[in-house]
């Protein structure tokens, strides 16, 4: 029998590593449409032929629109300010960062892992509320 060793992150945890580390809100189950329970299994640093960055400078301001993701840079030089005056409510603005104004996870991980703040090794995300 073989048994592999995993390091297990709660979803809560990662949010936060992900939300301090970058001062923006960010919200793992809540993309691509909301994540299901269980795991979601990551290596770290990502293959760099694995490495994904959505193309997408903007999209359009709908809370659960059809277009999600952006570039990790187009992210990162975005505040949630400046995305607020499209919307009438404060947590409309903190929904559209939750569920459609996101990087793409393997950026993430591997900005993490420069920035000395991720092990290299195998994780798991646990996704659980």
């Amino acid at each position: 029998m073989k048994i592999k060793t995993v390091k297990q992150i709660s979803v809560q945890d990662w949010d936060n590593l992900v939300s301090t580390t970058y001062n923006r809100p960010y919200s793992f189950q809540q993309q691509d449409g909301c994540k299901e329970r269980g795991v979601e299994d990551i290596s770290v640093p990502v293959k760099e032929s694995w490495v994904e960055d959505f193309e997408n400078t903007e999209i359009p301001f709908i809370v659960n629109g059809q277009e999600m993701g952006v570039s990790f840079e187009t992210w990162l030089n975005t505040t949630p300010e400046d995305t607020r005056k499209h919307f009438k409510e404060d947590y409309q603005n903190s929904l559209f960062w939750d569920r459609n104004f996101y990087p793409h996870v393997s950026m993430i991980i591997n900005d993490l892992h420069s920035k000395g703040l991720l092990e290299a090794g195998e994780y798991e995300i646990k996704i659980d509320w």
